[in-house]
């Protein structure tokens, strides 16, 4: 006796007198798995509605919710009201990035520049570290 993969699904291995896998033989005779069904994601305990994770017990007590938030809002006259542009004050509206970066050339004078550049290269600070290493090999040899 050896075994082989079913024809149909080339997953699950059968004996070579046997046709198909039990799997492929359930499906083709039409019986569906219980397996399949999703339970909802909040109760668990029925199963979801397809397309949603939740049950319909669940959503329906979701609509609720939100429709019982939306009475209270409307009896507390908590609505939200558009914002008046003359309540805000005289802010100005930025038209682009240029507006919003400042202009750091006029702060450091040309002759700085390459300098703060060797400074801040890492390059240099790999160099000193390894200078700052060799030293102290030497140190405790």
């Amino acid at each position: 006796m050896s075994f082989i993969k079913c024809p149909r699904c080339e997953l699950n291995y059968i004996e070579e007198s046997e046709g198909f896998c039990k799997i492929c033989k359930r499906e083709m005779q039409g019986e569906n798995n219980s397996d399949d069904v999703e339970l909802c994601t909040i109760c668990n305990e029925r199963p979801a509605i397809p397309g949603r994770d939740i049950c319909l017990v669940c959503l329906k007590e979701m609509n609720a919710s939100n429709e019982d938030d939306a009475d209270e809002m409307e009896r507390d006259d908590e609505q939200v009201s558009p914002v008046d542009e003359n309540s805000i004050g005289s802010i100005d509206p930025v038209s682009s990035m240029d507006e919003i970066m400042p202009d750091i050339n006029d702060d450091i004078p040309e002759g700085e520049f390459s300098e703060i550049e060797n400074e801040l290269s890492l390059d240099a600070m790999g160099d000193e570290e390894e200078q700052e290493n060799e030293d102290e090999d030497e140190e405790s040899e």
